[in-house]
Parts: structure tokens; sequence; C-alpha cells
């Protein structure tokens, strides 16, 4: 992987790069082309990371669908596909890892503890493996691109890290490989969150800037649906510090349990 990214910057040719856990879906396929915009040549990384899932997550259920995610790359037009094993992330005697700090103490990772660790060591350990120009991600995850972009500066890591807006169903719902999971009825109680931000939208351009006021309204709809609350907060966009009155630019970011799946979305205010 690495001789052939280094043999594409060598012919001046820019290295994009979308790390992905696989199951691909048009949210992936769009940071893709956002990468064949930025870069003359693409590569896709697909590898389900077993450290970023806690003990009771959905590691063994996760969906994946090799076949069918190496054809999208190839119709899609990506120029290298890199598909580890656990044995190459993870050898034998592996004990370093990296921790982000602040930006990961609340939100998804006050709920998965060891969350970001994971994700943050894989990632490193890809950027180091790929050594691309740029790196995409999509702002679905918004905490994930926040703690990446601030890993990437604290390291000096001679990488672009890009994000992408949400991608969603044409019924509102943000895409996620997760929504597999979900049941008819599930899937339009999952619905909830997506409405939800968008009467907290409408709320905050009415003038309202207290965030208790829009998180009790985002609650008692997601909850009116049928859905477990994880978390609903309003923080900053850029530190994620949690925010009582609402200052641009800041981040409504919720997480919630539609039956055994869990979901996030997210709305900027900017």
């Amino acid at each position: 992987m690495r001789g052939w990214s280094r043999a594409e910057r060598a012919a001046g040719r820019r290295v994009a790069f979308v790390p992905t856990m696989g199951a691909l879906h048009e949210g992936h396929l769009s940071l893709m082309r956002e990468g064949l915009r930025r870069g003359a040549s693409l590569a896709v990384s697909i590898y389900v990371n077993p450290a970023q899932f806690g003990p009771s997550e959905d590691l063994e259920e996760y969906p994946r669908t090799l076949q069918d995610d190496l054809a999208k790359c190839e119709a899609l037009g990506a120029d290298a596909v890199f598909v580890p094993t656990d044995q190459t992330i993870y050898p034998e005697g592996f004990q370093t890892y990296v921790n982000v700090e602040r930006v990961t103490g609340g939100l998804c990772g006050g709920a998965r503890p060891g969350h970001f660790r994971g994700v943050a060591t894989v990632v490193a350990k890809l950027l180091n493996i790929v050594e691309p120009d740029v790196a995409i991600f999509g702002e679905k995850d918004y905490q994930q691109l926040v703690a990446i972009r601030t890993m990437a500066r604290d390291l000096d890591m001679p990488v672009e890290v890009a994000g992408c807006p949400t991608v969603r169903e044409p019924d509102g719902l943000a895409m996620s490989s997760r929504n597999k999971y979900l049941a008819p009825s599930e899937r339009r109680a999952a619905l909830s969150l997506y409405r939800s931000l968008g009467v907290a939208e409408e709320m905050v351009a009415a003038g309202e800037t207290r965030a208790a006021k829009v998180l009790k309204k985002v609650s008692q709809l997601i909850e009116s649906e049928g859905a477990r609350i994880d978390y609903a907060e309003i923080v900053h966009a850029e530190t994620l510090e949690k925010l009582d009155k609402i200052k641009r630019p800041a981040l409504l970011a919720l997480a919630a349990f539609v039956g055994s799946t869990r979901l996030i979305d997210n709305r900027l205010f900017a």
C-alpha cells in the first residue's frame, strides 16, 4: 500500500484517502467522489476496527460486504483499495495507542469509553501506511472529524483532513451502515432524530438562545416516537465544549437507541 502511494506521489499525483469500515453506502461514495475531486489518485481502506467497539457493542454483527464494496469502489473509479487483516493492524505485541483528550471527553466519547482511543489509533496507523495528501471524513461523525483534525494538528501529520456534509436517505434519515438493523417500525421512529434537528433549527433561527429549552423540545419529540436518547447536547462546534447559551458556531449532537440500534445525527448552527 505504501509503495503504491509513494509511487503515485513520485509521479506528481496527489493522493486522496477515504478510510471506511465497509458496508459501503451513498455516504461513503460521496466521500470517495470528493476524494477524486481533490486528488489525482484515490485510495480507500476497508477495515472493521475492533479497537473502537466496546465489549457489549456490535463488532460481530457489524455488516461485512467485502465483494460488494470492492465492486462499488471499482465502479466509482478508486485506484487502490487497502483491506488489512487484524494481524496487519494489531500484530502480536502491539501496545501503542493514541489518545486525543479534551474533544473526545463528551458526546460519543462519554457514552462509549475507549471508542475514540480505538478510532485515533487506527486512523493514525492508516495515515502512516497510506501517506495521503488529503484524508476525507463525513460530518455525520462530527466528533470523530474534530478528533482526527486535532490529532493530525497536534502530531504534525502532513495530511489535510477534510470533512463532507452528511448524506441522507430521501426521507431524511442520515445514511449509516447500521440502518440495515432497523425494522420498518423502527425506521419510522428513527426519523424522529432528523425531525428534531429541523425543529431545533427553527427555534434557533427564531432567536432562541437557551440550549436547555431547545434540548427539552428535541428530547420530547424523539422520546414521543419511542426512541431512547443516549445524549442530546449543544456544544461549541470547534472545542465541543457544552453550551448553556447558543453561540455560533454551535453543534446540536444527538445519539439515540431505536430498538437495539444506536444512531447519531447532528446539525451545525454556523
